[in-house]
């Protein structure tokens, strides 16, 4: 194996741990407000504005189909809700309601406390650096990919 496939392997190793540690710790974080990390993840990706589902899919990097569960799932709850779209008749855009937005303000304080011990562990410096180098391999792969 050439020293490039061992790289992209150990590489893909290394984002596939992470994704499972990630995934582990939102769980811890948003169980303790009554979300699990998927609806989360959801949440998140609609409260700045509203989206449509296959734009909360492209943000979060998940299948369309499997947002739309998740929505479907927070609107039966009462924790999001689906709003008409301008811009597109059927595909309505989902938005946070407020027992939503309290949902995740509940997170914040595990997050913060919980960033802060990372940060500590790293440094702000190197932490920072994690995050670019990861952001510039997303952009890469999503020009790159098979």
């Amino acid at each position: 194996m050439s020293e490039e496939s061992e790289l992209l392997s150990a590489t893909a190793l290394t984002a596939f741990r992470l994704n499972g540690q990630f995934l582990d710790v939102a769980e811890e974080l948003a169980g303790e407000a009554g979300l699990t990390a998927a609806w989360w993840q959801v949440l998140g990706a609609v409260l700045r504005e509203p989206l449509p589902v296959a734009g909360i899919a492209r943000t979060m990097g998940m299948t369309r189909q499997g947002v739309q569960r998740i929505a479907d799932l927070l609107v039966e709850k009462g924790l999001a809700e689906y709003r008409p779209n301008p811009a597109h008749r059927r595909a309505k855009l989902l938005r946070p309601t407020e027992e939503g937005r309290a949902a995740v303000d509940r997170i914040t304080p595990g997050h913060a406390e919980f960033a802060a011990r990372l940060t500590a562990e790293l440094g702000v410096e190197e932490f920072r650096a994690a995050q670019e180098a990861m952001a510039k391999l997303s952009k890469a792969l999503e020009k790159w990919s098979v």
